[in-house]
């Protein structure tokens, strides 16, 4: 546990830091097994490129001077600083030309070979004139010739591999640091650069309240996810104004639809209770109900669209819509207007039971208010979908108007000279029910009166 919470306070806390401090530990990676891989492989090849050059040298030699072809002046060869042959008790035989002081070139001859036809090597470090001090690499081997045996020298500065060697050992120990304090740095100022929009879009989300929905956080003037972010959160903000201000004009207006009637009521009962006498209770009664199975409706209109609103799931069941439609016209037998019905032999879909009664109970109600003479409801399958129509012979619906009869408490002036049930809450709850079952609902054109269109799913086997 406590070694969890430590592990935890180590991680910085921001997304700079963390991502600063996963690019350094991969480059710290990186270039310590680079380093390690380095260290342990250019050192003894560099070393074995200067044996190998030294020990080519004295084989050469030793095999001119087996042969009987040594000269007494050795040809200088590439990065050999001296080649010397001398006899086993140190009398010179050949050399190359003097390019060290005679001391200094007894001291690197001072070790002798064994006779077995071997390379004997050894280091020495000499210092020529006022010059530092340098490391060579000797080698020499005993070879026999028909006029005795002969010792063969070779040798090689180090000076070059000393110095690249200090190279690496710098670049490792000095280098590999400050590169990953500069990758550090340039990872802490582009993520800072780049998370600076999000600073930005932050504190204007900060200071948007419930109160003022019409600010917008500022958009980069880029194409990478950050601007992304900021246009889907204007996006997003712009729904919200809109959710909030329709929930604005739907309490205002429902509190208005809602103080009508409750008005009326009161004004009905004030008067009878200041004119006992003269009241007709029976009359009075009658009005006060039929007030109040119009708040009844509304109130269930308004619990249902918050119900839909809030996405509660309803119990869904095999639901035949030519029963239901017939059952619906059976009940409105004696309307002012008769129905007139052309269904399919069957429309099963899947729904809920009381919510596609409801948007039944709607159309068919809409329509028997606004119709002149007659209603016509039609229902047809097709690929997978019924279609029913539920046409009236009134006024109509202008084509402007057709999108605005969905929206809640909205009630044409047409239809206000004349329609006194009517809550305008209809139209917008049976488009929420058809949306909630997967369908569409439009106004379609047709002369004279208004026809509704409605899709719906056909109940599937699975």
């Amino acid at each position: 546990m406590f070694g969890g919470e430590s592990v935890a306070r180590l991680v910085p806390r921001t997304l700079r830091g963390r991502l600063t401090t996963i690019a350094m530990l991969v480059v710290a990676v990186v270039l310590v097994v680079g380093g390690a891989f380095v260290l342990s492989t250019v050192p003894d090849n560099l070393y074995g490129v200067v044996h190998s050059r030294v020990e080519l040298a004295v084989r050469r030699t030793a095999a001119e001077a087996k042969t009987g072809q040594l000269p007494s002046e050795l040809r200088p060869q590439a990065r050999i600083h001296f080649l010397r042959v001398t006899t086993p008790d140190g009398r010179l035989v050949a050399s190359t030309p003097a390019s060290i002081t005679d001391a200094q070139d007894a001291g690197m001859t001072t070790f002798r070979p064994d006779d077995k036809g071997t390379i004997a090597t050894v280091q020495r470090t000499l210092r020529i004139g006022a010059e530092p001090e340098v490391r060579y690499l000797v080698k020499g081997m005993t070879v026999h010739t028909s006029s005795g045996p002969l010792i063969v020298y070779a040798s090689s500065s180090l000076s070059d591999v000393d110095r690249a060697l200090a190279w690496l050992d710098a670049f490792v120990f000095v280098g590999a640091p400050l590169a990953l304090a500069i990758v550090g740095g340039i990872t802490w100022t582009v993520v800072g650069s780049a998370l600076r929009p999000v600073e930005r879009i932050s504190a204007e989300l900060a200071e948007i309240t419930g109160r003022d929905l019409s600010r917008r956080v500022p958009v980069p003037q880029t194409s990478d996810e950050i601007s992304t972010l900021a246009r889907v959160t204007n996006h997003t903000l712009d729904r919200l104004e809109r959710s909030a201000e329709t929930q604005r004009r739907f309490v205002a207006d429902a509190s208005h639809e809602l103080r009508s009637p409750v008005a009326a009521l009161r004004t009905q009962l004030e008067v009878a209770g200041a004119y006992p006498d003269e009241t007709d209770w029976k009359l009075t009664g009658m009005r006060a109900l039929a007030v109040a199975d119009h708040l009844t409706a509304v109130i269930d209109e308004l619990l249902l669209l918050a119900r839909l609103d809030a996405g509660a799931d309803a119990h869904r069941e095999r639901v035949d819509l030519r029963r239901a439609v017939e059952e619906q016209a059976r009940a409105r037998e004696g309307a002012r207007v008769p129905l007139f019905l052309r269904l399919c032999p069957t429309a099963e879909v899947f729904g809920s039971p009381l919510q596609l009664d409801r948007l039944l109970t709607n159309l068919l109600d809409n329509a028997v208010r606004h119709a002149a003479t007659r209603v016509d409801v039609a229902m047809s399958t097709a690929d997978g979908l019924v279609t029913m129509t539920v046409t009236d012979d009134g006024d109509g619906i202008a084509p402007e108007d057709r999108e605005r009869v969905f929206e809640r408490f909205t009630r044409l002036e047409s239809a206000r000279t004349k329609d006194s049930g009517g809550s305008g809450l209809g139209l917008a709850l049976s488009r929420e029910i058809v949306a909630a079952h997967g369908g569409s609902i439009v106004v379609a054109d047709h002369w004279p009166g208004a026809r509704f269109v409605v899709v719906l799913p056909l109940r599937r086997d699975d």
